[in-house]
């Protein structure tokens, strides 16, 4: 799922080839992508386009040979000044009559060849990592191998060869980008690019490769570089294997430009130095075509402590506990203000509880319908849920940077807010507040099933993570523990890496489990059983969460009821579909009562009899809590679910876990059978969580 989908999707013809480009956002300020090389597509700038939409109308153009436009094999068709003609094709069916280029490697020396041939229809080029012909050699490491003779060796550079590509192409592209990004942890980077790569083929590469440029030497380049007279800016990585960074030097000096050289950056500094190319185009824009000043999110009054609170809204139970820790925080600090930055359906909640919300938050990506839309039935891969929302959670971030640069914070509160977390530590020169990190869990850890490679990139993401807090320790003010020591698994963050258990204990503090409720307000069964209208029948809760992925396990409970009948013949069944599932779309069954989402669920659950729910620790810990018997179905291939929750129930001696392959609705049926009339004995959940987390916190205002 994209973080922004495009407002306009077309394509034009161009002498036979047809050419696809896609509108984002709106206004009179237009960027434009022209065609990047058809080795990958336009969704290369995926990090930058839904940020800059936000500030201007935004342009990509498909290259010939890759995304949804043509695929020709004449070296002719990828000529410059054909792809030239394709991105003024495209800002004439737009009416679009001017606008900043933003291009890369052989892209950015087609915005440069457009500021030269057609500077009314050019206010500005931004070049990364610029190919600018004939002013440098190659790197040597290239240079050395002739791209047309048959190569005498298979290894290195020798593979970027005309014979080469195409006998082993996959290989070829494989090895191409592993050298383009030279920074440690891009696997998910690197998996992007070969994957666009094999979008096209070894023979539309090696045309893109035979193609004319308008200029045959050195002083014709120079010649040209001479008609630059717009705006222009350099961004180029000092590790950059594709384009030496002379290049980009003898550009900026050519033409004037300012230069921004990244230290340690490859040659895709917009896939692997996102949030730093995001805030220089924008920067660059500004200064371009500046646009009136942000408006300020109002106060009612300037308070001598404010806090910015971001919740993960996969699920509810997290916006739950941070209701219970902000409650105790206001007390602890009665002159607070909590702004939220939330997604709905969380942000919902959070106005129906008197909250507020900020306004930014309606430029939030829904994380929760992304997840909808990799999930199976009953499965949910996690990690590589979260790793293929890179997109989404860095244009989260960068709305939450927009928010810090208007608004003052004292303190910014993370709970599970993997975006703020991760950028923080790769940009630190942002962090202006102290910040505080909340989670439950500690550790992506791979599935039973997913083999060395889920295992190598699970350790890959966990020895990110470690090396950021050893680099930079004070990013964290402070990290939280949403339970005890005991509750971390006791496993390690992967090969030749530290025991998590014994590296939580050493960076986080514990704050005990948050239940998000007064356990004073669950104490009366009969009187809850009263107002809810229970009567002598036994009745089962079924739900399963927040988001969508639950339907599955919500039909074979409704399948269950009849057969659950026929043990209990009174039984009750009341079924909660959350906020995202309708309740319409379930099977209707007499004695099955079908809800949507009810804010005072944890209160039913301790009146019930038992309860069939999913694995996500926030249900679990609540019928904990209140102690009531229950059997829980985690989502396949959900290794937080699966793993952590199933360890910290263990620990509490809680539920009946039933793996979903095995949950057939007499499986289920049996095992609600089994539980009712029974009275479990769980460890006592801690009651005091809220209030020491918010103590935490206190101590940081």
């Amino acid at each position: 799922m994209r973080a922004l989908e495009p407002e306009l999707t077309r394509h034009l013809d161009r002498d036979g080839v047809d050419i696809a480009y896609e509108v984002f956002g709106s206004g009179d300020r237009v960027v434009v992508f022209p065609p990047i090389n058809p080795v990958v597509e336009s969704r290369a700038w995926k990090l930058q386009v839904p940020y800059l939409a936000r500030h201007a109308r935004v342009i990509t153009v498909d290259p010939r040979g890759n995304g949804r436009s043509g695929r020709p094999t004449d070296p002719a068709a990828y000529a410059d000044v054909a792809l030239a003609g394709d991105t003024i094709a495209v800002m004439d069916e737009l009416g679009v009559e001017s606008a900043v280029l933003v291009g890369l490697c052989a892209s950015a020396w087609i915005s440069l060849v457009l500021a030269a041939h057609h500077p009314d229809r050019v206010r500005g080029v931004v070049a990364l990592a610029p190919l600018v012909p004939f002013v440098t050699p190659p790197h040597p490491f290239r240079a050395r191998w002739d791209f047309d003779a048959e190569p005498e060796t298979d290894e290195g550079w020798a593979k970027d060869n005309r014979h080469y590509r195409v006998r082993h192409y996959r290989d070829f592209v494989e090895f191409f980008f592993r050298e383009l990004l030279v920074e440690p942890h891009s696997s998910k980077q690197w998996e992007d690019c070969v994957a666009w790569a094999l979008q096209t083929t070894p023979e539309v590469l090696n045309a893109d490769h035979d193609a004319p440029i308008c200029v045959a030497d050195e002083a014709k380049t120079r010649a040209l570089l001479a008609q630059v007279k717009c705006p222009t800016l350099v961004i180029h990585g000092d590790g950059d294997q594709c384009q030496p960074l002379q290049r980009g030097e003898i550009l900026a000096e050519a033409v004037g430009a300012d230069m921004l050289t990244l230290t340690g950056a490859g040659h895709l500094p917009m896939a692997r130095e996102p949030v730093t190319v995001n805030l220089a185009i924008r920067d660059f824009l500004e200064r371009v075509l500046p646009a009136p000043a942000l408006r300020r999110h109002p106060t009612l009054r300037r308070r001598d402590r404010r806090v910015l609170y971001l919740s993960s809204p996969i699920g509810l139970g997290h916006t739950r506990r941070d209701l219970a820790i902000v409650e105790q925080l206001r007390r602890q600090q009665p002159d607070v203000q909590v702004d939220w930055l939330a997604q709905r359906p969380l942000a919902d909640w959070l106005l129906r509880c008197g909250e507020r919300v900020h306004p930014a938050s309606a430029w939030l990506s829904s994380e929760i319908a992304h997840i909808e839309s990799v999930a199976g039935e009953h499965d949910l891969h996690a990690f590589q849920a979260i790793r293929e929302m890179d997109e989404i959670l860095l244009a989260n971030f960068m709305v939450f940077r927009d928010v810090v640069e208007q608004d003052d914070y004292d303190l910014w509160v993370g709970d599970e807010a993997w975006e703020l977390d991760h950028f923080l530590y790769e940009n630190p020169r942002l962090k202006q507040s102290a910040y505080a990190w909340l989670t439950d869990f500690v550790g992506w850890l791979p599935n039973t099933d997913g083999g060395a490679r889920e295992a190598a990139l699970t350790a890959d993401y966990n020895a990110e993570m470690l090396e950021h807090v050893a680099r930079l320790p004070r990013i964290r003010d402070r990290a939280l523990f949403v339970g005890e020591r005991e509750d971390v698994v006791d496993e390690s963050f992967g090969a030749n890496l530290p025991s998590i258990r014994d590296w939580t204990s050493a960076h986080y503090s514990y704050t005990g489990y948050v239940t998000g409720f007064d356990p004073a307000d669950i104490a009366d069964r009969e009187a809850l059983r009263a107002e809810f209208g229970y009567g002598a029948e036994p009745v089962c809760v079924v739900a399963v969460g927040g988001s969508g992925v639950g339907v599955h396990l919500l039909r074979r409970a409704i399948a269950a009821y009849p057969l659950a009948r026929e043990q209990c013949p009174s039984l009750r069944m009341i079924v909660v579909a959350g906020p995202r599932i309708d309740p319409r779309s379930l099977p209707q069954t007499c004695g099955v009562e079908i809800h949507g989402m009810l804010p005072d669920l944890h209160r039913r659950m301790a009146a019930a009899d038992v309860a069939l729910v999913q694995g996500g620790l926030t249900t679990t810990m609540e019928l904990t809590a209140a102690g009531r018997p229950f059997v829980y179905v985690p989502l396949r291939h959900h290794f937080e679910q699966n793993i952590h929750v199933r360890h910290r129930l263990s620990r509490y001696g809680a539920g009946t876990c039933v793996e979903w392959d095995d949950a057939t609705p007499e499986r289920l049926a049996g095992e609600i059978g089994k539980l009712i009339g029974t009275t479990p004995r769980y460890l006592p959940v801690e009651t005091d969580g809220a209030a020491r987390a918010a103590k935490l916190l206190a101590e940081l205002l």
